[in-house]
């Protein structure tokens, strides 16, 4: 009877089920053609019009679309149920975060049963005393099928909250502020913030706005109480490439204003106690210089690029900020990239990356010495923890890998003894001995050696017979982390090996990586994710009937172009999210983000970075061919990739492709890029998702 049903969910997750044809169509969209001339080139759009988001057939047809995959993923809604109670089965719901210091307080979050948010709180003098609830997130959302948290900062004196609400998803908020004396919210409100930083006086805020298309361009001084439409507005950033953002120094003594491109910073400087006074030039703006500033007894610590693709830092006080006067503290290494630095009053921790793996270097100031923390584990993530006080002698750093869920540690860093405070706990009998986990390496077609991270179930026969999923991202630099996941484990204890592949664009290994796989050399990104395809398929990890992969917003991009270059290799794919109409995106400059990514994917206006992007955007490079079973997941407010892009693509895809599998658009209509914000409905996205891709696998249980 198990064999039957296998076979009956797979045959109706298929849009060739005969029984369903008049009852489960796919809707057809209608085509509206909008032609375009761009280097002398005439380029029809025939689903332009789905970005008029308040016309009534958008959402008709996002609604079409929506009923249509649920009609389809019927079948599979036991398997999609049964996934999302073992979530929660293995989810300590009722839990609380590690409290950390900020003056006296200790602050920390809780999650209750029941309760789709976080409640922020905190203890004063100890931890044995009475809880104060700071900001309980329920309470906010309440009326609102969304709810993000944005900016969360306590003054100094540890008196007032500033922090800010997205309640659509368009990740637009609004800044408030609440007297935690007194538990009420004060009347100043601003719109459209982005970042936030307290003066030393307790009184005078810094913020940053943004202007139409989402991009952080004005820094304003509010001072509470007073109208914020009269606030002093000290700078705007003209160059659209550039956004702007603020910070505190970790001793707090100043204030960075930082305006940076992808590829350029120039930081200002204010001393924290002159609320009143005027931001100093650093170092002002040269093309391809990234650096970032820090500050400790006097000396101001430089994470720059100049001369150092994969970073150095350097030391200089704060009135000589010429590259002359900078004196080496951590020197460049080739095969090493510095990541960053947290600085204490004798101590200093080097966030840095080797093969792809992160290490953390602990230097004492007062003996010149630095000593790594060990890490246990072959392929693992570690970061820095929450270390928002200068003087102290323990650094906080977090822990995990694909087996090992996430654990907060204190390491002294004067014995050099870390201790585990936390571990997230994982119920049911989690036993990590019964899992296996992995680095290999894949050769891509110019002999780059391409890293793969691998877990799967302990006893692995690779015979070329088990289902397997592969993920990618590579871009902006990002680093992809190996970490433990709740709902993973669904997958594993079905016999789904996961993959992670490394791939160039992504800054796994280094800053060559990164530049590797962006601008005219993107499609390394994609090359790189088939070699690793091709190598998992080889080594007999799985088969094309077996291989299934994922992706997320500029990862979405990856899969939609792996698609096309190859869709022989995959049985099903998922992409959320995804960038997949990059010319048309890029050639408008008036939505989010676009002007700020000329430097990621290239500017259409320039015919050599137009010919490229076009010969691997998905949406343009669609073609008459059989895919595979394809779920694109998308968010109406999504304000980073807008939804009508997998719109476009599926409705394009509808009238090209030549074979009957799957595919299917699922749009949640009231979130944004990252989906739900609730917890138990991000469950249950999640379990739709795997109930999607092991029923292509043939896994309906």
């Amino acid at each position: 009877m198990k064999l039957i049903h296998c076979a009956l969910v797979i045959l109706m997750i298929s849009e060739s089920a005969s029984q369903d044809k008049t009852t489960l169509k796919p809707p057809v969209a209608k085509k509206v053609p909008k032609t375009d001339v761009i280097h002398g080139e005439s380029r029809t759009d025939d689903y332009f019009w789905m970005r008029e988001k308040s016309h009534p057939d958008v959402k008709s047809y996002l609604e079409a679309e929506n009923a249509y995959t649920e009609g389809i993923m019927k079948p599979a809604s036991g398997l999609q149920e049964t996934i999302y109670q073992e979530i929660l089965k293995r989810t300590k719901q009722t839990d609380l975060t590690v409290p950390y210091r900020i003056g006296s307080h200790w602050y920390y979050t809780r999650t209750e049963e029941g309760k789709q948010y976080p409640v922020y709180c905190r203890k004063k003098g100890s931890l044995e005393g009475n809880e104060e609830v700071v900001l309980d997130l329920n309470e906010l959302a309440m009326g609102h099928s969304f709810l993000g948290l944005g900016a969360y900062t306590v003054s100094e004196d540890g008196s007032l909250l500033a922090y800010s609400l997205d309640t659509t998803g368009f990740r637009q908020y609004q800044l408030s502020f609440k007297d935690l004396t007194t538990g009420r919210v004060l009347p100043d409100s601003i719109g459209q913030v982005n970042s936030v930083v307290w003066a030393a006086d307790n009184k005078t805020l810094f913020y940053v706005k943004e202007d139409h298309a989402k991009r952080p361009y004005q820094l304003y001084r509010h001072r509470l109480g007073e109208d914020a439409r009269k606030d002093e507005r000290l700078f705007e950033e003209k160059d659209e490439l550039y956004r702007i953002w603020t910070y505190k120094t970790s001793d707090k003594k100043y204030i960075v204003f930082m305006s940076a491109s992808s590829i350029t910073n120039e930081a200002r400087l204010l001393p924290s106690n002159l609320p009143g006074g005027a931001f100093r030039m650093f170092l002002a703006r040269e093309e391809g210089h990234e650096y970032d500033l820090d500050h400790r007894e006097g000396l101001l610590y430089i994470r720059s690029n100049k001369g150092a693709k994969n970073f150095r830092i350097l030391t200089t006080t704060v009135d000589r900020p010429g590259v002359g006067d900078w004196k080496e503290f951590v020197p460049h290494r080739a095969d090493v990239k510095i990541e960053g630095i947290d600085l204490f009053k004798n101590h200093a921790v080097i966030t840095q990356r080797e093969q792809g793996l992160i290490q953390l270097k602990v230097h004492d100031f007062r003996t010149g010495k630095s000593d790594g923390i060990r890490f246990p584990e072959p392929v693992y993530s570690a970061s820095p923890g929450a270390n928002p006080e200068f003087d102290t002698d323990v650094f906080r750093y977090n822990y995990q890998s694909f087996i090992t869920p996430n654990s907060v540690f204190d390491f002294d860093m004067n014995t050099k003894a870390g201790t585990l405070l936390k571990q997230t706990e994982v119920l049911g009998g989690y036993d990590p001995t019964a899992y296996v986990s992995e680095r290999i390496w894949a050769k891509a077609s110019d002999g780059t050696l391409v890293p793969i991270s691998l877990v799967h179930k302990k006893g692995l026969v690779k015979n070329g017979k088990n289902p397997l999923l592969l993920y990618g991202y590579g871009s902006y630099g990002v680093s992809i982390p190996v970490g433990f996941s709740i709902p993973r484990l669904s997958l594993l204890d079905r016999g789904v090996v996961f993959a992670l592949a490394h791939i160039r664009g992504g800054g796994d290994l280094g800053e060559q990586w990164r530049e590797d796989g962006k601008m005219l050399r993107k499609k390394n990104t994609f090359m790189d994710f088939v070699a690793c395809a091709e190598h998992l398929l080889r080594e007999g990890y799985t088969s094309t009937e077996k291989l299934v992969i994922q992706g997320g917003s500029a990862g979405g991009l990856l899969i939609g172009a792996v698609l096309n270059m190859r869709p022989d290799l995959f049985k099903a794919a998922h992409m959320a999210v995804p960038f997949v109409d990059v010319v048309n995106t890029m050639m408008d400059e008036t939505l989010p983000l676009t002007v700020g990514e000329f430097l990621e994917w290239g500017n259409p206006k320039k015919k050599a970075e137009y010919e490229y992007m076009k010969s691997y955007c998905p949406y343009s490079n669609l073609r008459t061919a059989s895919y595979p079973a394809i779920l694109v997941t998308t968010s109406f407010n999504d304000s980073q990739v807008m939804y009508w892009e997998p719109a476009k693509y599926v409705s394009k895809l509808r009238t090209m492709k030549t074979d009957s599998n799957a595919l299917l658009l699922k749009t949640n209509l009231g979130a944004g890029h990252g989906g739900a914000s609730g917890r138990y409905d991000a469950f249950k996205e999640q379990s739709f998702i795997f109930a999607f891709l092991l029923a292509q696998l043939g896994i309906v249980q």
